[in-house]
């Protein structure tokens, strides 16, 4: 089963091959319905032209909220800034 993302990349690559055009990632950003990033593009455009075909390609959720990577980052520096003191001494 495809992902959202591989199918609207297949659409847009599906619809300008069918249109005689050969695809590029800019006429695939231009048909895309919401923006991807360009390296996903690229990757699939150039997986199709190697294979005919895109990979399958799955949205990634961030585990943690940027407000507990903030706390977790604080919590970093606090301990090495208190190893740092140690190993000063």
């Amino acid at each position: 089963m495809s992902s959202e993302i591989t199918q609207a990349l297949e659409q847009a690559i599906s619809s300008l091959t069918q249109e005689g055009k050969e695809p590029s990632v800019a006429l695939i950003k231009a048909r895309l319905t919401d923006p991807l990033p360009m390296p996903l593009i690229i990757k699939a455009l150039q997986a199709w032209k190697k294979n005919a075909k895109v990979p399958k390609i799955e949205k990634c959720e961030p585990k943690e909220t940027l407000e507990e990577r903030i706390t977790i980052l604080e919590k970093q520096v606090t301990e090495l800034t208190a190893r740092l003191v140690q190993l000063e001494k």
